[in-house]
């Protein structure tokens, strides 16, 4: 009879990268998965459903599993630790000290002392408006300066990290703009690409945020936008454990406007571009980025050289799942 494969943990399972990430791993043959999330009443349920997984946990379950040594006897290659309020706009900076700062930690310290491979969640938005650039070198780190609470507990957790020396046996990963299928459910914090294929759809026109800076003309704000399909294959290249630990930027390495991804859109539905300019909300102004490109020198330098989908590809993949919006990886 042959043996089990050890399990491999996702939390955040049901959400956008984790559900994607899991997906792939069904795709490699691998089942033995434990998902872990929170349900809610959002529609995130759906991404479970074409999915093969050994068991599912809520993610408060899981944690008092861990506290309570409950998890001890399980054999588990790997955690990839996703979970996080990834809203960008949420204020509660207690709750997400809480959510994506303390529950990391806990299951971080966990990992370490089991010597589980443990691959984390970071995020572009640690680095603020960029002016300490886009390098992920562990010795800019404390130099960085988030805009908004959501990047601040991403900062808190890898500042925590490089403190204590962890980044020789842990990864964290700085994901830039991920776009693509299974973000259906995030509402709005969903990506410009889905928000302007529905207005396209229903309008024929796109709505783009005017520049509130002179030396950025409107819709050239630049982003570093990552298909969801490379940002998996990003992630799952760290599950070799002979890869060295550290903080890694996943992105493209290309700095591209929202009327490239706009254009991008028109072109790909066979539709003149149309676009109206309207004001960016105040509250945002002043923790808005205008421009993220990811330096990934780093990842390259240990072994990455799988080639990365251009915007305009991207969005050609994209284009099937975003005509069918139940349509999710591993839906026929």
């Amino acid at each position: 009879m042959a043996k089990t494969k050890p399990l491999i943990i996702i939390t955040g399972a049901a959400g956008f990268i984790g559900s994607a990430l899991a997906w792939r791993l069904n795709q490699d043959g691998h089942n033995q998965l434990l998902l872990v999330d929170e349900l809610g009443k959002s529609s995130k349920w759906r991404n479970l459903v074409p999915l093969s997984y050994h068991d599912y946990l809520d993610k408060d379950d899981f944690l008092a599993a861990v506290a309570g040594g409950k998890m001890e006897d399980v054999e588990i290659q790997a955690v990839l630790h996703m979970g996080a309020c990834s809203s960008t706009t949420e204020t509660d900076a207690a709750f997400l000290a809480r959510n994506n700062f303390g529950y990391s930690k806990t299951l971080a310290e966990w990992c370490l002392r089991r010597s589980i491979r443990f691959i984390y969640a970071s995020s572009a938005a640690t680095y603020g408006d960029g002016k300490q650039s886009y390098r992920d070198d562990h010795a800019l780190l404390s130099s960085l300066r988030p805009l908004n609470p959501y990047g601040y507990s991403k900062h808190m957790f890898d500042l925590w990290n490089l403190r204590r020396g962890h980044f020789d046996r842990l990864v964290g990963l700085k994901y830039f703009n991920v776009f693509g299928p299974n973000e259906y459910h995030k509402e709005d914090m969903r990506s410009l690409a889905v928000k302007a294929f529905e207005q396209i759809r229903d309008t024929g026109r796109v709505k783009l945020f005017k520049s509130h800076r002179p030396d950025y003309r409107d819709g050239q704000q630049l982003r570093d936008f990552l298909y969801v399909k490379d940002a998996v294959d990003m992630t799952l290249f760290f599950l070799d454990a002979s890869k060295p630990g550290g903080v890694y930027n996943v992105g493209t390495g290309q700095a591209r406007s929202w009327m490239d991804l706009a254009s991008a859109l028109f072109r790909s539905l066979g539709r003149e571009p149309k676009v109206d300019f309207i004001p960016m909300p105040e509250a945002v102004r002043d923790k808005y980025q205008y421009h993220t490109k990811a330096e990934l020198s780093k990842i390259r330098a240990i072994g990455y050289m799988a080639p990365i989908r251009t915007l305009e590809e991207g969005i050609e993949d994209y284009i099937p799942y975003l005509e069918d919006g139940l349509k999710n990886l591993g839906w026929s």
